[in-house]
């Protein structure tokens, strides 16, 4: 755990001091003053979590595919007679990333993504052909153009949300230019090009992901976002002589220096991995954290999907400075039987993202009629770390209640 630094610990005790002033009223000394306001207090409280925590100190609620639209009943009929528990397993949906971020509180995104370099790559999915439902250029324009691509599985599970990673940044910019004061997001990125899973005649090819492909991911990102709201590999590196080094040393930027920003991370291993650090010694100039196991240059960011068999390492990585993204819950087996054990082990496990298909408020009630929802205490949208926060973080500091 970082140690309190002097500034943090001033900041808390004038938090103390300004509700203390609050519920006594008045003083010799300040008799006539207008008593202090909730939001002042609120003000306060920020200032002090801003300086006094870390981005390796909070812990928050995801999405798992986060731009999924389960398939219309034609396609799903034709999906589940070549494989009817793959196709009951994509039967989940997600909002609008919007309404993720303002109503589900959510603060950690995935997204799946396809290189497209010519555009047209995924334009004429072919369970779309098989079941008659039309053109889905003319239902979605941006298919046709050149540009990374958002989809589950090319011509099988393609329905998105936001089918272009521009089209999922530009949304997610403008509630965060509308939201600066939030906890940054984290924007999981699983590339992908391989073969589909399902017998399906003429089905894409994929575009394999090259290093001058990854290349055009980073540039489609900062085309979005800005450099100076992006936290990237070379922030955290600072004067350090890696990036791991950093972060042993618990160099991650602190909330203040985070908030109304994101950060982008691999979720693929290897080949994936080298083919994006190649030309980029230690992710030099590079927007995205890879998924580096420990003791390599670029290690700062570990996968580990069961919190159940993996708390412990779950806890070791966390404890030494690791960023970690664990998993709630799994398609069709959480949601359906309402089981939060898994749940429950995520959010003890001190993993700084818990992703589950099933956010709050309405978790699984809709899809199973089950009450199964993950969410955190109090539904906020992020808290004080489990494992690492201080003992005295608020969590109503982290990120304000609606």
């Amino acid at each position: 755990m970082r140690p309190r630094r002097p500034g943090a610990a001033l900041a808390l005790l004038t938090a103390g001091a300004v509700a203390l002033a609050a519920c006594s009223g008045s003083s010799s000394s300040d008799e006539g003053a207008a008593p202090t306001t909730t939001a002042a207090r609120s003000t306060t409280t920020l200032v002090a979590a801003d300086d006094d925590l870390r981005l390796n100190q909070i812990q928050v609620i995801g999405t798992h595919n986060s731009f999924h639209v389960a398939a219309p009943e034609g396609e799903y009929d034709l999906l589940a007679a070549l494989d009817e528990q793959q196709a009951v397993e994509r039967t989940y949906s997600h909002r609008p990333l919007t309404e993720q971020f303002a109503d589900q509180r959510i603060r950690q995104i995935e997204l799946d993504v396809f290189a497209d370099s010519k555009g047209g790559l995924y334009a004429d999915p072919a369970l779309r052909r098989q079941a008659g439902l039309g053109s889905y250029v003319d239902e979605v324009p941006e298919m046709a153009e050149p540009g990374t691509k958002v989809l589950h599985e090319q011509d099988v599970d393609y329905h998105s949300v936001c089918p272009t990673v521009v089209a999922c940044l530009t949304e997610l910019k403008a509630w965060s230019d509308a939201n600066p004061d939030h906890v940054p997001v984290a924007v999981n990125i699983q590339f992908k090009d391989g073969p589909l899973i399902f017998a399906v005649p003429d089905q894409a090819v994929p575009e394999k992901w090259t290093t001058e492909a990854m290349d055009g991911l980073d540039a489609e990102i900062t085309s979005v976002f800005p450099r100076e709201r992006i936290i990237t590999p070379d922030d955290v590196r600072g004067d350090r002589a890696t990036l791991e080094e950093a972060v042993l040393a618990g160099e991650w930027p602190t909330l203040g220096e985070s908030r109304g920003k994101v950060l982008f991370l691999m979720i693929n291993p290897e080949p994936y991995r080298s083919i994006y650090l190649a030309g980029h010694e230690g992710l030099a100039g590079r927007i995205l954290f890879t998924n580096a196991e420990p003791g390599q240059p670029d290690s700062s960011y570990v996968g580990v999907d069961d919190p159940v068999e993996g708390a412990a390492r779950i806890a070791e990585l966390v404890g030494e400075g690791y960023l970690v993204r664990t998993r709630a819950d799994e398609p069709d087996v959480e949601g359906r039987t309402g089981d939060t054990t898994r749940l429950e082990a995520a959010l003890a496990s001190g993993a700084h993202w818990i992703s589950t298909d099933y956010p709050g408020p309405d978790g699984a009630s809709e899809q199973y009629g089950t009450d199964y929802v993950a969410q955190l205490p109090e539904f906020r949208a992020a808290r004080c770390n489990p494992l690492t926060a201080p003992d005295d973080c608020d969590d109503a500091a982290v990120e304000p209640a609606r």
